[in-house]
């Protein structure tokens, strides 16, 4: 029987992207997802794996990730180390590579979810050079001879801040989807997930505000769930009547995160962008 993501208790998704999750899976494909900070594309591959009863495995990509570090490593300096101290079974170098998260997918024998998290942090070149791994599912390791295939495709989830382009050909592989900012309504229930009797007024308060702020024009960095989560928890601690909360906006910097949106919004120079 063919296994289809339908959400999960945790999360919300869309009939859309619902369905792009389920295509994806059909087509054999990466599932791309777009979205600024706040909108659930981590928690959307967690979700994918609790409905379908696979394990999870994240790769999270930084600055300096290459796409060698996902496929395997080849530890010399640790193969040295033991030479040097005559340790048995130098000349074993499988003893020496290290699967990275890629490989590790791979050699599962049951489906797993990976998660390829905020590719775009990476230089441009590294989505290219995951194209053929990606397409064939397999990967030569020179060192022992060794081609890693995987045994079942995993389930492919990546993610991208939309902080840079990514290229064409890596773009036509895959199935896209852009997750929209939450409204106030979906807002609202991821809040209240995280807090227990939150007063309803600072709540409605809070929620004007913070979507007031984020149609301000000329916002260098609009405030994301997590800010706003942050910033409820300040106005809780600070005991901040709600009805001070729109036009004094307590504790702008859990909001605000520069100084040129703080200073802005101190001299009243943003515009609502209507």
């Amino acid at each position: 029987m063919k296994k289809e993501f339908c959400g999960s208790r945790g999360y919300v998704a869309s009939e859309e992207l619902e369905r792009c999750v389920n295509i994806a899976i059909a087509l054999k494909k990466p599932l791309l997802i777009k979205g600024e900070p706040g909108t659930g594309k981590t928690m959307l591959a967690e979700a994918v794996a609790e409905s379908l009863g696979m394990e999870l495995i994240v790769w999270n990509i930084k600055s300096t990730t290459k796409a060698q570090d996902g496929l395997y490593v080849y530890d010399t300096v640790q193969r040295l180390y033991d030479s040097q101290f005559g340790v048995e079974g130098v000349d074993n170098i499988s003893k020496y590579i290290k699967l990275g998260k890629l490989g590790e997918a791979f050699k599962k024998d049951r489906q797993v979810v990976l998660l390829i998290d905020e590719i775009d942090k990476a230089d441009l070149e590294f989505p290219n050079d995951l194209l053929w791994e990606l397409d064939k599912m397999e990967f030569y390791i020179p060192e022992t001879g060794e081609t890693v295939k995987a045994t079942v495709r995993p389930v492919v989830i990546i993610t991208s801040n939309a902080e840079k382009e990514l290229p064409d050909a890596f773009l036509r592989r895959c199935i896209f989807h852009y997750i929209a900012f939450p409204d106030q309504e979906m807002m609202e229930r991821i809040v209240r997930v995280h807090f227990d009797n939150l007063d309803e007024e600072l709540l409605r308060q809070s929620l004007q505000a913070f979507y007031a702020l984020r149609e301000m024009r000329g916002l260098q960095k609009k405030p994301s769930t997590s800010e706003l989560i942050d910033w409820i928890g300040a106005l809780q601690i600070g005991g901040i009547p709600p009805h001070r909360i729109a036009s004094e906006m307590p504790f702008l910097g859990v909001l605000l995160k520069k100084d040129e949106d703080l200073a802005a919004v101190a001299r009243g120079h943003l515009k609502r962008a209507w």
